[in-house]
């Protein structure tokens, strides 16, 4: 029963989606990797909520975390500190190479990506930003300048100095090797050729995801960022890495970059930090830090350091050092990319699977041979899924298929993954056939 749910929703709610839909379900209760309906149904969650509960739906731990913080401690003046906050940036120190130690805790990874430009300008005395023309780091305004995937029409003239530099995506290469491989390096400096005739000498920094997901989960070719930063620090600028969706074992490392060896001048973690509750940060160097702070650096919101989300993030740091997460990240990945590859082999549609750990994104196409995007197909399989009991989510971006972002909890058992595979294996196929006879 609904008793007027959605013609409420119709009436009162904004719709924030843009051309999309809100999923045509309510959900009244969420526990480890499903969430259930107001009608019973049971829906099994490929995103992890918006790709951040890695420790699956109401873990006992968070909860009683809340609980217990709760009551005694939320909420503060902006000025003042707690044990939790403290607590929770010398942790995350801990875990990361050094310098990188100071950290300043939000809420979303729009604010903390904001918070990191706004850092990087002050400290370079710049202003230009350079980011992939599939990015997506947040709706704030400097978030929002360096989003190119979607996003941007209709809304008046961005701040200027933002740049947008081709995605290096390898399975639809755009500056290729004579054996038809994608050319990255040759890429990457026909990206600053033309950033070059363009910049006024200006660049603050470059802001990049490790693998973008929103961007069609595209993994970054070994050795791009190290040549990413290269390039970005031969021109004065700082290298921030976006990690919302890679930090905090998702990839099977605690940290995305890891795998190249290259640190940011500037990270940002967000969506995984709080495991679905709203935490983010901003972590550098005590070097960078310090031009910042003698300049006069001013960032503070009403969320700043607060002592209820920060310490939800010290039981996400116990939870995935406790039970060993990163690698079963990698383990539980490597089942699932199996699996994938599996239904790639039964059905001709399926042109790509790729990502990192429980990271991975499907590929769907008309045809493998020109890789002509399947857009229709891609929003009829994420119907068919979601009336067997799948929750997935599909990014449709011009030029690409439709893509499936699969990020289950990092606590997935194996017969939730196999469950999951089997109805998307079973929608693909139905849907396929359905999406053919017309």
């Amino acid at each position: 029963m609904t008793d007027g749910f959605w013609s409420d929703a119709e009436r009162h709610l904004v719709r924030y989606i843009g051309a999309g839909r809100f999923v045509p379900e309510i959900i009244e209760r969420a526990e480890g990797s499903f969430v259930w309906t107001a009608g019973g149904r049971r829906l099994l969650d490929f995103t992890s909520g918006q790709m951040s509960a890695i420790l699956g739906h109401s873990h006992p731990a968070v909860v009683a975390t809340v609980q217990r913080q709760a009551a005694t401690l939320d909420h503060l003046f902006s000025g003042m500190l707690s044990r939790p906050v403290v607590d929770l940036a010398r942790r995350l120190a801990a875990s990361l190479p050094e310098p990188l130690e100071k950290v300043l805790l939000l809420t979303t990874g729009a604010e903390s990506n904001e918070a990191a430009l706004r850092m990087a300008k002050l400290v370079t005395g710049n202003h230009e930003v350079i980011a992939f023309g599939r990015s997506w780091h947040g709706m704030t305004q400097a978030a929002a300048g360096a989003t190119y995937s979607s996003g941007r029409q209709g809304y008046g003239p961005a701040a200027p100095g933002n740049f947008a530099i081709p995605t290096p995506n390898a399975y639809r290469p755009d500056f290729t090797t004579p054996d038809g491989e994608l050319d990255w390096r040759r890429q990457l400096d026909f990206s600053f050729e033309l950033f070059d005739a363009q910049s006024v000498g200006s660049l603050a920094a470059c802001i990049v995801e490790p693998i973008l997901s929103s961007g069609g989960v595209i993994d970054l070719p070994p050795g791009y960022l190290a040549a990413l930063r290269e390039r970005v620090h031969a021109r004065g600028g700082l290298l921030i890495l976006d990690e919302a969706q890679t930090g905090l074992c998702r990839t099977g490392d605690w940290y995305a970059f890891q795998r190249d060896g290259v640190l940011p001048d500037i990270l940002t973690l967000s969506k995984t930090l709080g495991a679905g509750l709203p935490l983010a940060a901003v972590v550098t160097s005590p070097e960078i830090e310090q031009i910042a702070h003698e300049r006069g650096f001013l960032f503070f919101t009403t969320h700043v350091s607060d002592p209820l989300v920060a310490a939800v993030g010290n039981t996400v740091l116990d939870v995935l050092a406790a039970d060993r997460l990163d690698d079963q990240a990698t383990e539980l990945g490597t089942y699932l990319r199996k699996g994938l590859i599996e239904i790639a082999g039964r059905h001709p549609v399926v042109g790509d699977v790729r990502g990192r750990g429980l990271l991975v994104g499907l590929e769907l196409v008309l045809d493998r041979e020109t890789r002509r995007p399947a857009d229709e197909l891609g929003a009829a399989v994420t119907r068919r899924c979601l009336e067997l009991g799948l929750h997935m989510n599909v990014v449709q971006l011009p030029g690409m298929g439709g893509v499936f972002r699969i990020a289950p909890a990092l606590t997935s058992t194996v017969d939730e993954l196999s469950l999951g595979l089997e109805i998307l294996d079973q929608a693909i196929g139905e849907a396929g056939r359905a999406v053919a006879s017309r």
